[in-house]
């Protein structure tokens, strides 16, 4: 316990402290690193590699780092973050026009970036809701659903605790019945995955919950057959969609799910804790708010009542809304077809190193992620050896998964840098 002395010494130390910090704002200096334009599109007609090395000079990485960890999350670039902190400089003055536009997000609509995502993602507004990431949203779909002790919820044996998680709760709480099914490693074809569900799926069934790309291999599951399958058995279906978004190109209506969620920070490149739950509008009514204010039992909002989540941060969705804009700028075709031609790339080359893949030899059900395992190579070691010997950033499982993921601003001479410091550690560890 301090004492008079002791206290008013501790503030004054606190105080000098406070006086020695400069609250000069060093972001603007930070983005002046990027070049105020996009490059040119015509540049990539003529020249693919040299425009995707001009949209790096885009991103906050060092030009000295490999970044292969983009399946955990992304690296917002300079359009998104000017997005986020012009934000904060406009709401924190509170000098708002209309005395009742306070930045409060969690009671307004946020249409105006609701609107762009929804046509981003083949949907209608009133089916979609701003939340915070996958993991809440998925959240809604477990604790949303009336479910009965001993009703089946069916998934694979390859979904993130931030998916599988709430339905354990259920269980736990409610007695449900979490069932899974086991996918290959790799998954040879959709009809491999068809199978499984199909075979178990019974009486008890109530939903089928999966990733669209799972976290643990990336491989991209047959969504549109799975969920016209529990459509067909009156089940119902929910995705886990946390790696889609700007990977690939997405239409939720087309795929026939009843829910899906994802997490835009990680293949959109938008701010950490911006994420959105699409729920099919003849279902709204059926899934139960797991956060209530007011607004939670009105049915004329529609999926809105979702986002009724009180206060949180506004600058977080001005920085989706340019990370829409920045997407769509790009144009995800040409997003996708440079992540498919990345991660085969990397793969192929893993495979002549001896790796076995975990990736499937489908070309549809791959894009962005290549899963390899390697051993006897310790995951763990050569995490940490990677980044601490050359500065690149991988990811992986244990005791032996590298799970690579590669974002359109990866270089091909960032992969041939990985692929060198891997074929390095080998032979280093083969050596000691």
């Amino acid at each position: 316990m301090l004492d008079r002395r002791g206290f008013l010494s501790s503030m004054a130390g606190a105080a000098g402290a406070a006086g020695s910090l400069s609250w000069t704002p060093s972001w603007p200096k930070l983005l002046e690193q990027a070049p105020a334009q996009l490059p040119d599109k015509a540049l990539f007609d003529s020249n693919e590699e040299a425009y995707w090395t001009e949209m790096r000079k885009q991103f906050l990485i060092p030009a000295d780092e490999v970044y292969l960890n983009n399946g955990t999350v992304g690296s917002s670039p300079a359009p998104v973050l000017k997005a986020v902190f012009d934000t904060y400089n406009d709401t924190e003055r509170m000098a708002q026009d209309n005395p009742e536009d306070y930045p409060i997000w969690g009671y307004g609509d946020w249409n105006q970036v609701r609107d762009p995502l929804a046509a981003f993602v083949g949907c209608t507004r009133d089916e979609i809701a701003l939340v915070r990431n996958s993991t809440e949203a998925n959240c809604y779909m477990s604790n949303g659903l009336d479910f009965k002790a001993g009703d089946e919820v069916l998934m694979t044996d390859q979904e993130h605790p931030g998916g599988e998680q709430g339905f354990n709760l259920r269980a736990k709480r409610h007695g449900i019945v979490v069932k899974k099914i086991t996918l290959p490693k790799p998954v040879p074809n959709a009809a491999a995955v068809l199978n499984l569900f199909s075979d178990a799926i019974t009486p008890r069934t109530k939903l089928i919950f999966f990733s669209h790309i799972t976290t643990v291999t990336g491989v991209v599951l047959p969504v549109k057959e799975i969920c016209a399958l529990a459509r067909a058995k009156r089940i119902l279906s929910a995705v886990d969609g946390a790696h889609v978004i700007g990977m690939m190109k997405l239409n939720i209506k087309e795929l026939g799910c009843d829910m899906y969620s994802s997490s835009p920070h990680k293949w959109l490149q938008a701010p950490k804790g911006s994420g959105f739950l699409f729920v099919r509008d003849e279902v709204i009514d059926r899934v139960w708010n797991t956060i209530v204010t007011g607004g939670w039992d009105d049915p004329k909002l529609r999926a809105l009542r979702f986002q009724q989540i009180g206060s949180s941060n506004v600058p977080i969705i001005y920085g989706l809304r340019a990370a829409l804009e920045l997407a769509n700028s790009i144009g995800i075709e040409r997003i996708e077809r440079r992540h498919r031609m990345m991660a085969d790339y990397i793969l192929k080359e893993m495979v002549k190193r001896g790796a076995e893949s975990w990736t499937s030899p489908d070309p549809a059900m791959r894009c962005a992620i290549a899963t390899v395992n390697v051993p006897p190579v310790q995951i763990a070691e050569l995490e940490t050896w990677m980044w601490r010997e050359k500065k690149i950033r991988i990811r992986g499982g244990g005791p032996s998964k590298i799970r690579l993921s590669t974002p359109y601003y990866l270089l091909r001479k960032d992969v041939d840098r990985y692929l060198a410091a891997f074929d390095e550690y080998k032979k280093v560890k083969n050596t000691a």
